[in-house]
């Protein structure tokens, strides 16, 4: 396997790979969140703490074992022990739910690429109802931009029990997007290699002349100042631990079996320990340089909706009391209302329901994560912006390349155990595996297109991989320290790349690490069975805005499937095993 074995071009190719499949979505649309929800600057405390005694350890730890036993996930870790193949079985179930999902944003994003060109853009008004003597009234209880999100793209159904029909619009975008991914990984390292260039530094390039424009718009300076002024107290929140964890752990795509496949076209002699800190700290720095672009495009929002109620008021103030125009200003509004509500009491009373309480502080407060923030606060920001068609089709540029390239780690995590197996590659050449692969993902990948889909997106998104990833990376950390063993580990690295292998690493493999994966485990399971029903947020056409509902059953009960269908496969994989075992030695029993 070692002789026919291909390898990257170039280590660099194998760092831009890395790069590619790390930084991804959550990088823009998650981290910024959790500033905004624990403190601003502070956050940035236990995130660069996790990072050292959690990110960094561990990734180095899939990089070693990928290219020390130089075969995918299944392949490598029944190496360490026959008894863990069902570690990695249980990494390809968890990627395969993950590519299952995660290409819709891609179709998303293309969707909306497509009408990026149109001008006005499509989500900057609301649409005329059939009369067209005024707005779709839906789109006038919402906005434009949720509007076109929820109903133009989505065309989302009240509950997840009205599934609907397939949307033939997000659903030929999402076949576009498989065929995309399919293009670049058609060869296996030879194509992916070339196409991670682009994956991993454009999005850069789209960043920096996204901050370069963020930071001149008007309010900019509010937003940046709201990121980072420290909450000082947050720091003594565990929530807010707990989730600079959990980004660590997730944004560097630890678990999923793609760093161990990436690590097997390594030369054996790759300096991957260098590799492991330099992914880590650009995945990282990626976060914070993308929340600066972020705040201070939300600094800009919040700005034009926090000056637009402003002179919603004046104009009512200026109408109602026939005041004259140029009177009342921002700065003396207060004053001037306070003189109305004396001098007038009756007729202000009257005006008062009409007078929106307008505050900046407020409209920075705003939290929004995920897709919202992707597709309806980007969207509403950019609308604004001048020239907002080019901004919207740089912005979604950026999304695809980001979607991809994570994609493409994704997609090797199920293909190189596939390619590895003598008994699948023997019958089908590569490119026919990767065309199964694909074709299955985009089928079952429908149902993310129905009008109920949104919901199951979410459902996927949230529970397929939090549980199973913990556990997967805490048998992965326990495996390598206390099976194969870490002295034995320490001098086959030493034997690979000629370096001995440090205090810092033992001590994080051996302790810290898995007692901090424990931890957060221990936390997920308490958080699941304290949440008592599970709900989702539903949109209610009629409201123009998300409510609340619980769960139906069978919508619970495919949770419970996701989390049991790869968190089984270890204690199964290891019973299968000791089974196979113990029939062998029957079978070679001496007769009596």
């Amino acid at each position: 396997m070692e002789k026919t074995r291909p390898l990257w071009a170039t280590p660099l190719q194998f760092v831009f790979a890395c790069i590619s499949y790390a930084v991804g979505l959550g990088n823009v649309w998650r981290f910024p969140y959790l500033c905004q929800m624990y403190g601003g600057g502070s956050f940035l405390v236990p995130y660069i703490i996790m990072l050292v005694v959690e990110g960094m350890p561990l990734l180095y730890l899939e990089l070693a074992v990928g290219q020390r036993m130089r075969q995918g996930s299944i392949g490598a870790w029944r190496t360490v022990s026959p008894y863990l193949s069902g570690v990695g079985v249980a990494s390809v179930v968890v990627s395969f739910f993950l590519c299952m999902y995660y290409n819709v944003v891609n179709a998303w994003a293309f969707w909306y690429l497509f009408h990026s060109f149109q001008d006005p853009l499509p989500w900057s008004v609301c649409p005329l109802n059939g009369n067209r003597t005024g707005y779709i009234e839906e789109c006038e209880k919402a906005s434009s931009t949720q509007y076109f999100w929820y109903r133009k793209t989505l065309n989302i159904s009240p509950s997840i029990q009205e599934s609907g029909a397939v949307q033939w619009e997000p659903a030929l975008c999402l076949i576009l997007a498989w065929l995309v991914v399919y293009l670049c990984i058609l060869r296996g390292t030879e194509s992916t290699g070339k196409v991670v260039y682009f994956t991993a530094l454009l999005p850069y390039c789209v960043l920096i002349i996204y901050l370069v424009r963020g930071l001149t718009l008007h309010g900019a300076t509010n937003g940046l100042a709201y990121m980072f002024t420290p909450k000082m107290e947050q720091l003594a929140n565990p929530k807010a631990w707990i989730n600079a964890a959990t980004q660590i752990f997730f944004s560097l795509g630890l678990g999923f079996g793609s760093l161990i496949a990436f690590a097997s076209y390594n030369e054996p002699s790759n300096n991957c320990q260098k590799h492991a800190i330099i992914v880590s700290i650009i995945n990282s720095s990626t976060s914070i340089f993308a929340s600066i672009v972020t705040f201070s495009i939300y600094g800009f929002k919040a700005t034009f909706n926090y000056e637009s109620c402003l002179n919603k008021v004046i104009l009512l103030l200026t109408n109602s009391f026939d005041l004259e125009d140029g009177f009342l200003t921002a700065n003396n509004l207060e004053q001037v209302k306070d003189y109305l509500a004396s001098a007038y009491p009756s007729k202000y009373s009257e005006v008062f329901p009409q007078i929106k309480n307008c505050s900046l502080e407020t409209e920075l407060e705003t939290a929004v994560q995920g897709t919202g923030l992707a597709f309806i606060v980007y969207t509403e920001a950019i609308k604004n912006m001048e020239v907002s068609q080019l901004w919207s089709v740089l912005y979604f540029f950026m999304l695809l390349l980001l979607g991809i390239g994570s994609m493409l780690g994704n997609t090797a995590a199920i293909l190189t155990p596939l390619t590895d197996s003598k008994v699948i590659s023997s019958y089908l050449p590569k490119e026919a595996i990767s065309g199964l692969v694909c074709l299955a993902n985009c089928a079952i990948g429908m149902l993310f297109t129905m009008e109920a889909g949104s919901y199951w997106f979410d459902i996927f998104n949230d529970y397929a991989a939090t549980l199973s990833l913990l556990l997967i990376v805490l048998a992965e950390t326990v495996a390598v320290c206390y099976l194969y063993g870490l002295s034995r580990f320490e001098s086959d690295l030493k034997a690979m790349t000629g370096r001995a292998l440090n205090w810092y690493w033992k001590a994080m493999w051996g302790g810290v690490s898995p007692l901090l994966i424990i931890s957060l485990f221990i936390f997920y399971l308490s958080d699941y069975i304290t949440t008592g029903t599970l709900r989702y947020q539903a949109w209610d056409a009629a409201q123009g805005q998300l409510v609340t509902k619980d769960y139906p059953p069978h919508a619970l009960a495919v949770i419970g499937l996701l989390v049991a269908a790869s968190t089984m496969c270890i204690p199964l994989g290891a019973l299968g095993t000791l089974i196979t075992r113990r029939l062998k030695q029957g079978d070679t029993a001496p007769v009596a």
